[in-house]
């Protein structure tokens, strides 16, 4: 797991790691992160839901970080990244989203792209595409999956619209208010962090089990 922290932000930033990012970028880095993590292939690896949670706290005055945001610039910056790179994704996968897929090597993308398919066939367009939000690697890879798959464009449109604002928007307030009603928060962060990035791989580990589970009644009734 890759370690978070809001001391002084390294000459070489640690694109792993929230704190050395936000000190690094600020605002401007919250949308170039989740435009790669949700618009390109290779940003499977970056770590959206905790760069969201840790911008929120950082937006607490008096919070003692690499820098103090502004919340109205960390919302727009969020969002903005976010919804630009959900779309730029489902136009990469319109233009060829499956090949640049099989070209990869890392696994973990390729067990996302499993899970995203699935959820596109299990839960249908609308709800796949806002739950896949929430689920690290798989919100990167739906997105050039619903374009390989032709997913109409309004369609995906709307709902990527939906899913990334509740993500993005959802995630900086919880930080915000977390922070706000903390005294002395920073000191807690990095377990707080750690909280949120098992708690943002609980979906994708249940939706593993469940896949097992089904593949083991399968088998039994084979």
């Amino acid at each position: 797991m890759p370690v978070f922290s809001l001391a002084a932000a390294p000459q070489a930033v640690n694109l792993l790691d929230a704190g050395s990012l936000l000190g690094a970028f600020g605002a401007l880095g919250i949308a170039v992160v989740l435009f790669a993590e949700t618009g390109l292939l290779v940003g499977f690896f970056l770590p959206g839901d905790s760069l969201l949670f840790t911008a929120g706290l950082l937006c607490v005055s008096g919070t003692h970080g690499p820098v103090q945001l502004s919340l109205p610039q960390v919302l727009i910056a969020a969002v903005a990244g976010a919804l630009l790179g959900a779309q730029a994704g489902y136009w990469i996968g319109r233009r060829g989203g499956r090949a640049l897929l099989a070209r990869s090597r890392a696994k973990r993308l390729h067990e996302g792209a499993a899970r995203a398919e699935e959820l596109l066939g299990r839960y249908g367009h609308a709800r796949a595409i806002v739950l896949a939000r929430f689920v690290p690697v798989v919100r990167t890879v739906l997105n050039p999956l619903a374009g390989a798959l032709n997913v109409p464009a309004g369609l995906f449109t709307l709902w990527q619209v939906v899913g990334g604002a509740v993500w993005t928007v959802g995630l900086v307030l919880a930080g915000y208010a977390l922070g706000s009603s903390v005294p002395n928060v920073d000191r807690y962060l990095l377990p707080i962090v750690a909280v949120v990035v098992v708690v943002s791989l609980i979906p994708l580990a249940a939706e593993l089990l469940r896949s097992r589970g089904r593949g083991t009644a399968e088998g039994d009734n084979s």
